[in-house]
């Protein structure tokens, strides 16, 4: 547990460098460049590094062992981390979008917008560079150590990349198209808007199915029952209950055994299959097996 907290801290942690960094430079450029769309990006930036800051006190707080009060451990703080950052990602998606639409009814209305200059282009796409890097490593760490928020958190330095994709057009249309092309800049900024929003859509419904305790999957569970059967003395798997405990798969069952089986012996069959299915699942696996005799025809 300790090297999965190290390994998440440590790109966290990166991530939040580079997130401090561009949030402090796309808002000098998008005031210096008189850009409305890099500085909703500078909000963007902002959240994520808030989000980093989330998702490393959560994950402290999700690592710790079951006690007392907590049975089952504290996995789902990391998925409660994963909720807050969808709908901080929500909040900030559905900002970006009214502020662009303000400013093209504005330009509809016969208002000029600022043109942009070459600063907000290059935090742009230096943006782009940097957040992309970022996601692609903090990704490949959330997939090796089955991390939730973390996934959430890669997924948001994605969507500041896309956003940062948009605005690079944007800024780009209004500054080589010359200034009645200026309104390119918050039409950028609806587009990625929608982008953002969908992102945090996605987290919020997956950090929901764990929240409500909503079953495994269909092909996971096929998966467990495959394994329970590869002991030949296994029969009529019954009374499944699966979910998500943070990063931990949580299982429970009825398994029928034959009633001239003595139970010491069935006991070592469960136990068994236990080790199967935390060798497939992790050894953190919860696995509640409940022996009951063949049912005589």
């Amino acid at each position: 547990m300790a090297d999965r907290e190290k390994k998440i801290y440590k790109v966290t942690a990166a991530g939040s460098l580079v997130n401090l960094f561009l949030l402090l430079f796309k808002f000098i450029a998008g005031i210096l460049g008189h850009s409305a769309a890099m500085i909703a990006d500078a909000v963007h930036s902002l959240s994520d590094f808030v989000t980093d800051i989330i998702v490393i006190v959560f994950v402290k707080i999700s690592s710790k062992p079951a006690d007392e009060d907590h049975d089952y451990g504290h996995g789902k703080y990391e998925t409660l981390a994963s909720q807050i950052i969808g709908i901080a990602l929500g909040g900030v998606g559905v900002l970006i979008g009214w502020k662009g639409i303000q400013s093209i009814i504005a330009v509809i209305k016969g208002e000029t917008l600022s043109h942009p200059g070459y600063i907000a282009l290059i935090a742009a796409l230096l943006s782009i560079l940097l957040k992309e890097i970022i996601f692609r490593v903090t990704r490949k760490v959330a997939k090796d150590v089955d991390s939730s928020a973390l996934e959430a958190n890669a997924w948001h330095h994605r969507s500041d990349a896309l956003s940062s994709i948009g605005t690079a057009v944007g800024i780009g249309g209004a500054i080589f198209l010359g200034d009645k092309w200026a309104v390119l800049d918050p039409v950028a900024a609806v587009i990625v808007s929608g982008f953002i929003i969908f992102t945090a859509f996605k987290i919020i419904q997956d950090a929901s199915r764990e929240l409500l305790e909503m079953s495994l999957p269909s092909e996971v569970e096929k998966k467990i029952e495959e394994i329970v059967y590869r002991d030949p003395e296994a029969h009529d798997i019954h009374n499944m209950r699966t979910r998500k405990i943070g990063s931990k798969v949580a299982m429970e069952m009825h398994v029928r055994f034959s009633p001239e089986m003595p139970v010491k012996v069935a006991h070592e069959h469960a136990t068994a299959i236990e080790k199967a299915l935390k060798a497939e699942f992790g050894p953190s696996t919860h696995v509640m097996l409940h022996i009951e005799p063949i049912k005589n025809e």
